[in-house]
């Protein structure tokens, strides 16, 4: 039998803190509830890659136009999800993404 559950529940996350209760339980449980059904394919692919990651630099795959934020969002970055959504974060420290966020930027 293969073992389908997730990793990052049995080792030690990246991912520290987010700001959008929906895409956490999505990260956690896999509940597509308060995410837009058509986005958990691609958000999956990027909390897998954030939860793996060293830092910014690692979210900068092909498509997914990584970037940093500047104004109230100064020191966050941003990929893009589809049309006007993006998943946002910030990194603490070496290795700590935190204030995780899904975001429609009208």
């Amino acid at each position: 039998m293969i073992d389908k559950r997730n990793a990052t529940l049995y080792s030690q996350s990246v991912i520290k803190t987010f700001r959008h209760k929906g895409l956490e339980e999505f990260f956690r449980q896999g509940s597509k509830a308060g995410i837009k059904a058509v986005h958990a394919k691609r958000l999956r692919l990027q909390l897998g890659r954030l939860d793996a990651s060293k830092g910014p630099q690692d979210m900068g795959l092909p498509g997914w136009r990584l970037h940093p934020l500047t104004g109230a969002l100064d020191g966050h970055w941003a990929v893009w999800v589809d049309k006007n959504w993006r998943m946002t974060f910030m990194f603490e420290g070496e290795d700590d993404a935190i204030l995780v966020d899904y975001q429609d930027y009208h």
